[in-house]
């Protein structure tokens, strides 16, 4: 039973947890991105998502290629590295912008939000390769 379990429970995990950043991120768009707390906070919740992404993606990828699902497996598999790649390249041009971002350097302030979007669009694919996986589970 907890060998069906586990696998099931990493898929309901990572469906909240991405379901919660979708919600919780999207009225962040209406920050002006223009002071360092905006950024910061911005940068803090996507750095807490990536890293519980990459840890509940992983116990999956592990729990359902032990019974025997490699499309859900590789599914997984494939969220953990774009988290993991995620986070080095969106993070890593945020904490550039904000290094050097004031309230009236508006092309830093586009440029984060471009940022800012992208992450957003690449929770939004992952949860839907989940959704799409889903069949695969059962």
């Amino acid at each position: 039973m907890l060998v069906n379990a586990a696998p099931f429970a990493t898929i309901v995990l990572l469906l909240v947890w991405m379901g919660f950043f979708m919600l919780g991120s999207l009225p962040l768009m209406i920050l002006k991105h223009d002071t360092p707390l905006d950024a910061r906070f911005i940068r803090g919740l996507f750095d807490v998502y990536y890293k519980a992404v990459m840890v509940v993606a992983g116990l999956g990828v592990l729990a359902h290629a032990l019974v025997h699902r490699p499309v859900v497996t590789l599914v997984l598999a494939g969220v953990v590295a774009v988290a993991y790649f995620s986070r080095r390249i969106i993070l890593g041009h945020m904490d550039r912008l904000r290094a050097t971002m004031s309230a009236h350097d508006a092309p830093a302030i586009r440029s984060f939000r471009r940022w800012h979007v992208l992450g957003m669009a690449l929770n939004v694919a992952q949860l839907l390769a989940i959704c799409a996986s889903l069949p695969f589970v059962l």
